[in-house]
């Protein structure tokens, strides 16, 4: 038996060997086709398996046709549409009508520049009349712009020590006091109503470069 493997073996691999026997080599390729055979047979019946599963879980699904019952569909209301054809030619109109183009407003790139300076002068002179004024009383009669310029004042006249704060709750009612001389002009510096220098400015060069 072994001889007879062995040379079945050989024969294989040598395509010039010969076999004694051609019966056994005959029985050797039927193993090997009925081997294959049976790898198609477990295969074939997995798939049938999990084909039967799909089919009993999918036996439970009912389908249900489109669209309402006849004893709902006669419920449904008509369609109107009110206003005849006049009232659908003005809503095609308005549909199929370009709106005017939106202009940009440019006015807020030309606003009147406030002198934070003149602002201090006007705080000075309301503080020394009353010595103590709210923040909103010192700038009730300002516009937004006026507001600013004189917040900015204040801190000017702060650090001159010729006011004083007093703010006994966060966000609270700003109390202002008046701490500086009885009389004589207000000089805060003028870093605020320097003109703006734009970005893009090229550098003046200097005379030793």
């Amino acid at each position: 038996m072994a001889a007879t493997l062995l040379d079945l073996k050989a024969a294989r691999l040598l395509p010039s060997g010969e076999v004694e026997d051609q019966d056994d080599l005959a029985v050797l390729e039927a193993r090997d086709l009925l081997f294959a055979r049976l790898l198609q047979y477990r295969a074939y019946k997995q798939i049938s398996a999990w084909f039967a599963d799909r089919m009993a879980a999918e036996a439970l699904v009912r389908s249900r046709p489109g669209g309402l019952e006849d004893q709902f569909r006669r419920l449904l209301p008509e369609v109107t549409i009110p206003g005849g054809p006049a009232r659908l030619a003005k809503l095609a109109e308005r549909a199929f009508t370009r709106e005017a183009e939106q202009q940009m407003p440019l006015s807020q790139l030309h606003l009147p520049q406030i002198s934070v300076a003149a602002q201090a002068g006007i705080i000075a002179a309301r503080m020394r009349a009353a010595r103590t004024l709210t923040f909103r009383a010192l700038t009730q009669d300002a516009t937004r712009l006026e507001c600013v310029a004189r917040f900015l004042a204040l801190l000017e006249l702060f650090r001159q020590a010729q006011v004083s704060f007093e703010q006994l709750s966060p966000l609270g009612e700003l109390t202002i006091r008046w701490t500086g001389q009885e009389s004589g002009e207000i000089e805060i510096s003028d870093e605020f109503d320097l003109p703006a220098v734009q970005d893009n400015q090229e550098r003046t060069p200097e005379p030793n470069e």
